[in-house]
C-alpha cells in the first residue's frame, strides 16, 4: 500500500488539535473543539484497517499480535511513567488504585477513583480502549468471507448503539461500548471500502467543497463556542477524510517532510504531550508569564516532547520489532510476492 499523504496529514492536524485542546483547557482558553481530533483519528482507523487488511491479508489472531505490538507497548511506557509522577507527588490530584492501575494497562474501562470518570489512569487513554474494541471485533469478521464482514460489524456496532440509546444502565463496560462514536469506526471501514472500489471521486472540486464544508463546521463551532458531540462531529470527521481522500485520487496531494513526520509521530504526541502541557502550565504559572504565552510554549512543549517520543521511544521499538519479525524464517505461501510483506 503506497503512503497516503492526506491521511498522514490528517493524523498531524488530528494530534495537533488534541493537543491545542488539552493546553486551553489548562490555560482557561477555549478551544474545545480540539477534542474532535479523537473523531478524525477514529475514522482514519476504520478506513487503514480496512485496506491494509485487503492488501496484506492476515489471521484475525495475526491482526490482532500486529495491533498489540503497535499499541500496547508505548501505552504501557506512558502508563508507567503517570503512575511513578503520582507515586512521588507529581500529579496531587491523581489517586492510584491496583484495580485501575490494571484496568488501565488492559484496556477495561473503569471509574477512576480520582473523580468518577470513567478514565484510565493516562486519561487520553480513554480513546484506546475504544481502539482496542474495534480491533477485536475486526479481528472476528476476518473469520467471515469478506462479503459479509463489513455488514456484520455494521450491525452489531450499530446494535450496540441502539441498546444504549434505549437501555438506561450505569456499567462502565456498557457506558463506553454503546456510545454512538463507535459507528465512526464503522463509517471508516465503508471508506475503505469505497477507496478500493475506486468509487471516492478524483475531483478537486467536490475534494475542496468537503474539506471546507467539514473545518467550516469545527470553525463555526469553535468560533461561536456552541456544544457538540460524536452526533455533529463524527459526521465533520467523515467529510473531512472523504474530502482529502478525493484530493488523493486526483493525485493532486504532495509530500511535504514536516506533515507527513507529524503524520507518523501523532500516536507519540497524543500519548506524551499531556506530560509537557501540565509541567508548562504550572512553571509558568508560578512564574506569573502571560497566559497566552503559557498557552502557546505548552502547545509547543506537547508537540516537542511528543516528537521526541516518537524518536527516542517509539520509533526504537518498531525498528526492533520489524527487525525481529524479520529475522524469524517466514513459511512461503503460494502465490506469495518475492518481496514479503
Amino acid at each position: 500500500m503506497k503512503t497516503l499523504y492526506g491521511i498522514q496529514y490528517l493524523r498531524a492536524l488530528a494530534a495537533i488539535a488534541v493537543v491545542l485542546f488539552h493546553a486551553a483547557e489548562k490555560t482557561d482558553h477555549a478551544f474545545a473543539i480540539g477534542a474532535a481530533g479523537v473523531d478524525v483519528f477514529f475514522v482514519i482507523s476504520g478506513f487503514i484497517m480496512w485496506v491494509i487488511s485487503e492488501n496484506r491479508p492476515v489471521s484475525p489472531l495475526r491482526f490482532l499480535a500486529d495491533r498489540i505490538r503497535r499499541i500496547v507497548p508505548i501505552y504501557w511506557l506512558a502508563t508507567a511513567a503517570m503512575v511513578l509522577g503520582g507515586l512521588v507527588g507529581l500529579f496531587p490530584n491523581l489517586v492510584l488504585s491496583f484495580q485501575h492501575i490494571m484496568a488501565s494497562l488492559f484496556f477495561v474501562p473503569m471509574r477512576s477513583p480520582s473523580n468518577s470518570e470513567i478514565w484510565p489512569v493516562l486519561v487520553q487513554g480513554w480513546t484506546l480502549n475504544f481502539e482496542m474494541f474495534f480491533y477485536v471485533a475486526f479481528a472476528a469478521t476476518l473469520f467471515l468471507p469478506r462479503r459479509l464482514r463489513l455488514p456484520i460489524l455494521g450491525t452489531f456496532f450499530a446494535g450496540l448503539v441502539a441498546i444504549g440509546a434505549t437501555v438506561s444502565w450505569q456499567n462502565p463496560l456498557f457506558l463506553t461500548y454503546t456510545r454512538p462514536i463507535i459507528l465512526e469506526f464503522v463509517v471508516g471501514v465503508a471508506i475503505g471500502e469505497l477507496w478500493l472500489k475506486g468509487l471516492i471521486p478524483p475531483r478537486m472540486r467536490i475534494g475542496i467543497f468537503l474539506l471546507a464544508l467539514s473545518l467550516g463546521g469545527f470553525l463555526t463551532i469553535a468560533v461561536l463556542r456552541l456544544p457538540f458531540d460524536e452526533r455533529i462531529c463524527g459526521p465533520l470527521a467523515v467529510a473531512l477524510v472523504l474530502g482529502v481522500l478525493s484530493l488523493e485520487a486526483k493525485g493532486v496531494v504532495r509530500k511535504f517532510s514536516i506533515p507527513a513526520f507529524l503524520g507518523n509521530a501523532s500516536y507519540s504526541i497524543y500519548l506524551w504531550h499531556t506530560f509537557a502541557v501540565s509541567v508548562v502550565v504550572k512553571v509558568g504559572t508560578s512564574l506569573h508569564l502571560p497566559v497566552p504565552l503559557i498557552f502557546a510554549l505548552a502547545t509547543t512543549g506537547g508537540l516537542v516532547l511528543g516528537c521526541l517520543g516518537y524518536l527516542l521511544i517509539e520509533k526504537p521499538i518498531l525498528n526492533i520489532q520489524n527487525g525481529s519479525r524479520r529475522s524469524r524464517p517466514q513459511p512461503l505461501k503460494h502465490g506469495a510476492a518475492i518481496h514479503g510483506r
